[in-house]
């Protein structure tokens, strides 16, 4: 019995999250409310509220989900890929693609400009439920890194810490432009993250 309501739980859980992000697609992330979300999944506002305390959080756990898919494939395709740039493309390239796939482009266009200016190393006014989000996936991406270090693809000596920062804030700058062209141009995206990476492994010294 314990088993079904727990499947009954994750199965109502999943309606309230589908059905809010549709309505994020349809109207709008900030013009959506917790008593349309309520009314559209045939629940109580109550119910929403026991399921998330937010309509935040419902947005933050699906990007957390990609984020983990993301950085979880490109780690098991590391074998195949004899440097670190070609590691790094690959995991952008998941990250993207799994983004998308909770969030469309004009969505991504609503919620990222008011998040911009607050990010950086401090992360001051970014509000805590996103910086958990955030923070998980800049620890996710430092594995990815150690995992390039370890195999001798990366230096030993790599600040994965900072490195980790620094791909994943600008990597908010990266999506953003891409979500501002319709349609969007995926070619130019990549290429623009491989000419960044390719940057950053580089350097600028002789």
């Amino acid at each position: 019995m314990s088993g079904l309501r727990e499947q009954q739980k994750a199965m109502r859980r999943e309606t309230i999250s589908r059905t809010a992000l549709g309505l994020f697609e349809t109207q709008g992330y900030q013009t959506t409310t917790m008593e349309q979300i309520a009314r559209l999944a045939a629940v109580s506002v109550p119910t929403v509220f026991a399921y998330f305390g937010s309509k935040q959080e419902i947005l933050l756990e699906k990007l957390r989900e990609a984020d983990h898919r993301a950085v979880t494939e490109a780690r098991r395709r590391l074998p195949e890929f004899d440097d670190a740039l070609e590691a790094l493309c690959c995991y952008e390239a998941h990250l993207t693609d799994y983004a998308f796939e909770v969030l469309p482009a004009p969505l991504w266009r609503e919620i990222l400009p008011p998040l911009l200016p607050l990010l950086g190393a401090e992360q001051q006014g970014v509000p805590d439920a996103y910086r958990r989000v955030n923070d998980a996936l800049v620890n996710e991406l430092k594995c990815l890194l150690q995992d390039l270090c370890d195999s001798g693809r990366l230096s030993a000596g790599l600040d994965v810490g900072y490195a980790a920062f620094l791909i994943n804030d600008y990597g908010h700058l990266q999506l953003l432009r891409l979500c501002s062209r319709e349609p969007l141009d995926m070619a130019a995206h990549r290429a623009d993250v491989r000419r960044f990476m390719g940057f950053i492994l580089a350097g600028m010294q002789a």
